[in-house]
């Protein structure tokens, strides 16, 4: 038996086909050839460069699998047949569990790539495996600044590197074109980004959603809270000093 946990929010999708490889390489913001040395987080945009989802790919037998958010994997496994027009690929659900944990890695587990403070994955049998603690979850992207699908991660809303996915190895700015990738590069070697994904602390009762303000002007909105800290996305120009959300007094970290 694993010692780790079941993760019921996640669904493990699976790409078969001769074209699986080329065909989401044209589609997500990473380099689908490196999951041949390891896992690789990425994301698949609009064509307007907003994000529309976020998974981590690994490679299965004969097949690419990605792990998404359950609330999004439906929509996820459309999106890819909307692409697929002639090329030989098939979408389907991998019927396999997602397994977290956080001490020894048992075999054929692998350290989540966006940061190994999340602890190692697998996929498997959920059969006699403890669920996993959201609330205490939660706790540890808030402390790490992970943005969550469906949180932090806004469809059709945010911009991936607003929301770190740079530091969170989960876009490969060499690598051909893909959906988005104009909008993408373009922040990233034109512009300044002057919105962001930070870390706050919360004095005070604010819920997710909140609109934080400074000195009476907008200046974000608070996102996923836990104990006395949070993440929020903020204007880093009014990010300064005390900042306010309903009756919470916010500070950036």
């Amino acid at each position: 038996m694993t010692n780790g946990f079941y993760n019921a929010e996640r669904t493990v999708l699976r790409v078969t086909g001769a074209d699986r490889e080329g065909f989401l390489e044209g589609l997500v913001s990473n380099s689908v050839a490196r999951i041949a040395q390891g896992p690789v987080y990425a994301a698949m945009l609009s064509p307007q460069g907003k994000y529309l989802f976020d998974f981590i790919m690994t490679s299965g037998q004969d097949s690419i699998l990605l792990d998404v958010h359950a609330s999004r994997a439906a929509a996820l496994a459309q999106r890819l047949t909307m692409y697929r027009l002639r090329a030989d690929v098939e979408i389907t659900d991998a019927g396999l569990a997602v397994l977290q944990g956080f001490d020894a890695m048992p075999d054929g587990a692998f350290m989540d790539p966006r940061s190994d403070a999340l602890g190692w994955r697998s996929y498997g049998d959920a059969d006699g495996i403890l669920e996993l603690d959201i609330a205490a979850w939660d706790a540890l992207r808030v402390t790490h600044q992970i943005p969550e699908t469906g949180a932090e991660l806004l469809s059709d809303d945010s911009y991936i590197l607003e929301v770190g996915f740079e530091r969170l190895n989960g876009v490969d700015f060499r690598k051909g074109c893909y959906v988005g990738q104009e909008v993408t590069a373009r922040m990233k070697h034109k512009t300044e980004l002057k919105k962001g994904l930070v870390c706050v602390s919360v004095e005070g009762d604010a819920v997710a959603g909140t609109p934080i303000t400074a000195d009476g002007k907008p200046a974000g909105t608070l996102h996923t809270v836990s104990g006395g800290q949070g993440l929020a996305y903020l204007r880093f120009d009014r990010a300064k000093g005390d900042m306010q959300a309903d009756g919470a007094v916010i500070r950036r970290i």
